[in-house]
């Protein structure tokens, strides 16, 4: 009996291994999914889409891993969740960066709001 434990222990290792990537795989997708809808009409449609794509991807390979297919190994799943991953936040982080420009500069012939060229505060006031 132990023999057994001992000779399996490294693939229930793998296994475990296998099982938590792909729930953090699932998480990553529920995640960018909820993000890519929540954000849709505001997104480059060309970038949205290929994330779809690699979503689609993962979702396959993380189906295959819970359903028991031994071949997936946590690394494949730890790969193409960074890729999902790496590939959202950089869209994501491109259009916050567009929307942040866009509040910082006034329109074309406007000033700017009193206050946002650095206003000073009067001397001697505290707050308590």
């Amino acid at each position: 009996m132990i023999d057994d434990a001992e000779r399996y222990q490294v693939a229930d290792q793998e296994r475990k291994n296998a099982i938590e990537a792909a729930n953090r795989a699932d998480s990553v997708v529920n995640d960018t999914e909820k993000a890519l809808k929540e954000f849709e009409d505001k997104l480059d449609k060309t970038e949205a889409d290929s994330i779809r794509e690699k979503i689609t991807s993962l979702r396959e390979l993380v189906g295959k891993a819970q359903s028991g297919d031994s071949g997936i190994t946590a690394e494949q799943l730890k790969a193409q969740t960074d890729a999902v991953q790496t590939a959202s936040l950089n869209l994501f982080d491109k259009m916050h960066r567009a929307r942040s420009e866009q509040q910082q500069a006034p329109p074309a012939g406007e000033q700017p709001p009193p206050g946002a060229e650095g206003e000073k505060k009067p001397e001697g006031e505290k707050k308590e």
